[in-house]
């Protein structure tokens, strides 16, 4: 399953997913930029090929997508200034460092680079009108719903919960969801957590591995990141648990072990469909003066369990299947743009 991972990695890089920091611009060609917080991740992965596939709706715009090779919010800045200071119509940002970026997105806005973050709300003062982004609150009612549908009304005992980054925002909401509906729905299971089961893949899997041996017990692990989910399943089967498991994102691994059980469900924060709203919006922007909306563009998620999940794997097998799937979707979201804003103070 890896190698699935690497070939999108390989196709992304031929479409301009990069570490570098060269200029991207053609001269006299509107030109706008996405910085990802790495090029290596799922979720990467996923928000860079759904922000070409996004900015090809627009003829004539130049377009790149570069970010650190790994996780890494002073490197992201440093390319986020890089392309500011170049002569670019538009930066879109998906970061878990947003406070590093306020004084930088400040300045480019200042200078009139049209910013827009995605996925993550962007801090204070940062001067960025437009997120397009999940509700991360519901992001994580969601995947406690996949649990508790799968647990006696009067279960007791315990959960788990795991965080991949404490204290950023995004991953707060949706532990703080996955909380609050097993309060509301399970009100005798004992939740825990949330634990730091760290972004890197390595300490991520001994993260669980502990966790798991701490509480042979427990009813369920449920983690709010990308690594999380392969990571629990492959834990899962070398402890022989009987527990449910959940988390996020759509690595071919993770697919894979919803499909042959070992991992209960995911849910999607859609980052090929967001991305690719984002890169819409701005390439039409940059190519004709359109103003970019105000305020938080709500895109939904998708639970993926047993019941769905080889649809989301065909949908999964490449850029050309996304698109088949998913095109039709970003053009309903684009059209109802106007109605699904919402005051960007108000992301979760």
């Amino acid at each position: 399953m890896r190698s699935t991972r690497r070939r999108l990695l390989l196709g992304l890089a031929g479409v301009g997913v990069a570490g570098g920091c060269g200029d991207p611009r053609d001269e006299g060609a509107p030109t706008i930029a996405y910085v990802v917080p790495d090029t290596a991740s799922n979720f990467s992965v996923e928000l860079g090929l759904g922000y070409q596939a996004g900015a090809a709706r627009v003829a004539g715009v130049q377009t790149s997508v570069s970010g650190p090779e790994v996780v890494d919010g002073p490197r992201q800045v440093q390319r986020f200034q890089t392309l500011a200071d170049s002569r670019i119509d538009g930066i879109s940002v998906t970061t878990l460092s947003p406070e590093l970026f306020a004084r930088p997105m400040a300045a480019a806005a200042k200078a009139g680079v049209q910013l827009i973050a995605v996925g993550v709300r962007p801090a204070p003062a940062s001067g960025v009108p437009l997120l397009v982004s999940n509700d991360n609150y519901e992001l994580g009612r969601m995947l406690a719903d996949e649990i508790i549908r799968r647990l006696p009304a009067n279960a007791t005992g315990t959960v788990v919960l795991g965080t991949i980054a404490p204290g950023v925002p995004t991953m707060d909401f949706r532990t703080q969801g996955m909380r609050d509906r097993f309060v509301e729905k399970l009100p005798k299971i004992s939740v825990t957590g949330p634990y730091d089961t760290a972004q890197d893949v390595t300490a991520n899997r001994a993260a669980w591995a502990r966790l798991a041996t701490a509480n042979p017990d427990a009813l369920a692990f449920i983690g709010n990141g990308d690594p999380d989910a392969f990571n629990l399943a492959s834990v899962r089967s070398e402890l022989g648990g009987r527990w449910l498991a959940g988390a996020f994102d759509l690595a071919a691994e993770s697919l894979a072990a919803v499909r042959d059980g070992r991992l209960t469900a995911v849910v999607s924060p859609e980052h090929y469909l967001k991305a690719a709203v984002a890169a819409w919006i701005q390439a039409e922007h940059a190519a004709g003066g359109d103003p970019l909306p105000e305020g938080w563009a709500y895109i939904p998620g998708l639970a993926v369990s047993a019941e769905n999940v080889e649809s989301v794997v065909i949908r999964q097998a490449s850029a050309a299947a996304r698109a088949a799937q998913l095109d039709a979707r970003i053009e309903e979201i684009k059209a109802s743009l106007p109605d699904r804003l919402r005051p960007i103070d108000d992301a979760r």
